[in-house]
């Protein structure tokens, strides 16, 4: 790779690698192909929910709510993220850049929250069933998606656009790192440890916790329960958290890599190579790619609902009232 800059005409230009023609054709496929999956997938798992009724349920708002962060994140993030990993320059501008960052921030916590919900919500579901209706209501769940929302937003956004992220670097950071062209998460040693600790391992130590607890009642009630439909309605609860614990452990599988080094990497004097770094945080957007791969796998509604609607029965009328199998 021939190191040229990124804007040949400004002093405080980005140097640009130059990948061959063969290498950047592959990554523009493979990228490319990621980002269409991950739009394409959870918008059919946003639509599937909004469109049949019967599926209108707290934990599928949850759900949605999920995968709208997912497919915000590949519109918003990895289709930039895209070209400037190719490109290894970022042309979008100054506030695109921190609009970029932020919604990269925003969205991953509001991932790793809407999943402590739910996992919440999996909790009144196996370890208090009599109180479930009662306490996870339709209201609940919607101050819960909002409250995801907005303390994702306040830490993305906040942190950016205040520049909470160099606080107390600001110095060395504008004299060696920032330049024309670049776009980078760049962060303080305490912006690392507060927004990572806040992000991610408070929230996957909750939900670890939880979910272990959900697990020990559900092993304790099949034991015990001896009625055939309790059994059934007890089964059905548990393979729904089975499968939504699955999804919480491949996020926190996919992204710990990143946080782990994204919280070391001050303390070890920036010395993470960039190409580690890059790679990195893509195995974490890989995570919102293969979520709608894993209810497709274990929800037959879901495989239902993309049977329907590639099928001409998709023009019915009335087929939002279909019974779709939730189990």
């Amino acid at each position: 790779m021939d190191p040229v800059l990124c804007y040949e005409s400004r002093n405080n230009s980005c140097l640009r690698s130059i990948y061959p023609l063969p290498v950047r054709i592959v990554l523009y496929m493979v990228l490319g192909v990621t980002v269409i999956l991950t739009v394409c997938g959870n918008l059919l798992v946003t639509v599937s929910v909004a469109y049949f009724k019967r599926l209108h349920t707290p934990t599928n708002y949850l759900i949605v709510s999920l995968a709208v962060s997912d497919l915000l994140l590949g519109l918003l993030v990895m289709f930039p993220s895209m070209i400037q990993c190719v490109e290894s320059c970022w042309y979008f501008g100054d506030f695109f850049c921190k609009v970029y960052m932020s919604s990269d921030v925003t969205l991953c916590t509001s991932s790793i929250l809407n999943l402590l919900f739910i996992s919440l919500d999996r909790h009144y579901a196996v370890c208090q069933p009599l109180q479930y209706k009662r306490k996870i209501t339709v209201t609940i769940v919607l101050l819960m998606i909002v409250l995801s929302w907005s303390v994702s937003a306040f830490i993305g956004f906040g942190m950016i656009f205040l520049k909470l992220n160099i606080w107390g670097i600001e110095e060395s950071y504008y004299d060696h790192v920032a330049c024309e062209g670049g776009c980078i998460l760049f962060q303080s040693g305490l912006s690392s440890t507060v927004s990572s600790v806040l992000s991610f391992f408070i929230p996957g130590i909750i939900m670890l916790a939880v979910y272990l607890k959900i697990f020990l009642v559900a092993q304790k009630q099949q034991r015990s329960i001896q009625n055939t439909n309790c059994v059934r309605s007890n089964s059905s609860q548990t393979k729904a958290t089975k499968t939504l614990a699955i999804i919480m452990g491949a996020f926190i599988s996919f992204w710990t890599p990143f946080f782990v080094c994204n919280i070391t990497d001050p303390f070890i004097s920036y010395s993470v190579p960039p190409a580690l770094f890059e790679t990195l945080v893509w195995v974490g957007y890989f995570n919102s790619t293969i979520n709608p791969f894993i209810y497709a796998f274990f929800y037959s509604w879901f495989r239902k609902a993309l049977r329907l609607f590639t099928s001409p029965n998709i023009f019915k009328s009335g087929l939002s009232e279909t019974a779709l199998f939730t189990k």
